[in-house]
Order: structure tokens, then C-alpha cells, then sequence
């Protein structure tokens, strides 16, 4: 009997993009793309654990001043072949989500795919925290997180509403979320989703 799969991202250690991780779908997430399609990418757009670029280079396609930012140097070299071979314009950086204050930059649309469902819970306050610093008043932050919906244990961890709804209470304006799947490259080829748009307050 085959182990089931396991695709937690590390965060500190280690390279998930070694070899192609099931979530590098090459393309964006359909969600996402219809966010862009919907208008709803504005302004400065930051692709916060944006592997290999496609959501960054989704809102540089669109003319929006495009950040990406991931822990893996690897996965960044690869945005950035990217973005040369589209012509795109889009900066690529590795950093630290938990520490986005360094940055000492705001944007005023945050995309998150597949980002926050990877901490453990102790850690959720200091990532909410860490977006908080660089998002304007007013701005959104758009996250597709794997749902509690979803059935076995393997993967990333499971939000309930409730986990999402405690964890962003100070400082935001939850303005939906809703039932959606993450598309990934092993079977099954799609993970139960939420799709949570929120506004900095």
C-alpha cells in the first residue's frame, strides 16, 4: 500500500521545489485568475509564497506593479525565468513571510494561495500579524487555504471557518469565504478550498 502524499511546504530548511511540488500547477489558480478577470487585483499586488510566479505574473499581465515573494531561492530563479521569457516586468524576492515588516513596503492587493494553510496554529498570529504590516487601510488580501472539507490527513493542514475567522479578527473585515478547490498536480487532483477575501481595516 502506497504512503499517502505529504506536501507541507517547509519554511525553514529544505527546498520544495527540488523537483515540481503538486501545487506548481503552471498556470494560476483558477480562482485567482477570475479574481483578475473580476477587477479585483489593484494596485501594488504582493504574491506572498509565489513559487514559481504565475499569480504575480497574472497582475503584471495586467499592468499592476507585481511583487512575488517565497523562501525558496529556487523557486524565485524560476519566477524569474518566467517572467523574462513572457517579457513581463514582475520583482522576485526571497524572503521570510513572517517577517514581511522588512520589506518596508505596502501593497494594496495580497494574493495567498496555499500560504497560510501551511503553519502550524501557533504560528497563524504572526503571519496575520506579518501581512498586516504591508497591507494599506483599505487594502485586500485574498487567501485560497485547504478546507477541514477535505477528506484524509495528508497535505496541508485543514482550516475550518473558525480557524480563519479567529485569526483574522483584529484589524480586518472577513467580506467572504467560500467553498472552492485548489487544483494540484497528483491524485486527487484538487483539494477541498476556501476562498477568503477580507479588507485591512
Amino acid at each position: 500500500m502506497n504512503p499517502e502524499p505529504e506536501f507541507r511546504r517547509p519554511f525553514h530548511g529544505g527546498d520544495s521545489y527540488a523537483t515540481t511540488p503538486p501545487w506548481d500547477i503552471g498556470r494560476p489558480q483558477t480562482d485567482f485568475a477570475a479574481l483578475a478577470e473580476q477587477g479585483e487585483l489593484r494596485g501594488r499586488v504582493l504574491d506572498i509564497g509565489c513559487g514559481t510566479g504565475e499569480h504575480a505574473l497574472l497582475a503584471a499581465r495586467l499592468e499592476h506593479e507585481a511583487v512575488g515573494i517565497d523562501q525558496s531561492a529556487h523557486a524565485i530563479e524560476l519566477a524569474q525565468q518566467k517572467a523574462r521569457e513572457r517579457g513581463l516586468t514582475a520583482r522576485f524576492l526571497c524572503r521570510d513571510a513572517l517577517a514581511l515588516a522588512d520589506l518596508g513596503e505596502t501593497f494594496d492587493t495580497v494574493l495567498d494561495c496555499g500560504l497560510f494553510h501551511t503553519f502550524d496554529p501557533e504560528l497563524r498570529a504572526v503571519y496575520v500579524e506579518s501581512i498586516a504590516s504591508l497591507v494599506r487601510p483599505g487594502g485586500r488580501y485574498f487567501l485560497l487555504g485547504c478546507s477541514d472539507r477535505q477528506p484524509g490527513t495528508w497535505g496541508p493542514y485543514r482550516l475550518s471557518r473558525a480557524d480563519i475567522e479567529t485569526a483574522f479578527v483584529k484589524g480586518w473585515h472577513i467580506d467572504s469565504i467560500t467553498e472552492t478547490a485548489i487544483d494540484i498536480l497528483i491524485d486527487p487532483d484538487t483539494l477541498r478550498a476556501w476562498l477568503v477575501a477580507m479588507t485591512r481595516t
